[in-house]
């Protein structure tokens, strides 16, 4: 992965670069643990978004949310979803709701990292744009705009671009400086 900044605008904005990314089945059984974990029932699946494990330099469990609410509704048991990322080299479990055709809103469970949840998380974002792509749920040349961190109240943007010819995927937002100690 590359990453470049640009400050021109007054906030300093980031554009990660992946590297080729992959998609790969979830077993039922992972799936299950996965869902037991985060207490939402497999109706709350949203079935046009399939459940996939995408990987853009880190991997990631993409579940689709059927519902606005089932995606604003997070209350998980944070050491049964963290060990079940450790067994499967998870970065983040990304939940996932469509709201238009390129349109997303995103949260991304973090308790590996020690923390309920990531506010911003582009590495995620990479790997939801292989997901998306790969499954046909975009055009090969797209535009994407996922909203992170809207129900923690760091409410954020990325931007997912697909190429077409180049498998890697562009992620970009706006940063936040964070003054050294």
């Amino acid at each position: 992965m590359t990453v470049t900044a640009d400050g021109d605008c007054g906030a300093p904005r980031a554009t990660l670069t992946s590297v080729e990314p992959h998609v790969e089945d979830v077993a039922d059984a992972d799936l299950a643990e996965a869902l037991g974990a985060l207490g939402w029932p497999a109706a709350d699946l949203d079935p046009a978004l399939p459940s996939r494990i995408a990987y853009a330099g880190a991997r990631h469990l993409v579940l689709g949310a059927a519902t606005r609410a089932r995606l604003a509704d997070l209350d998980y048991d944070f050491a049964r979803l963290e060990a079940l990322m450790h067994r499967l080299e998870l970065t983040t479990v990304q939940l996932v709701w469509r709201e238009s055709t390129d349109v997303f809103h995103v949260r991304d469970p973090f308790p590996v990292g020690g923390v309920v949840e990531d506010p911003a998380t582009g590495a995620a974002a990479a790997a939801f744009g292989a997901y998306a792509r790969e499954l046909g749920l975009v055009p090969e040349a797209s535009v994407l705009t996922l909203h992170q961190g809207v129900d923690m109240g760091r409410p954020g943007v990325l931007t997912v671009e697909l190429r077409p010819g180049d498998a890697r995927v562009r992620v970009s937002g706006t940063g936040t400086l964070i003054p050294a100690a």
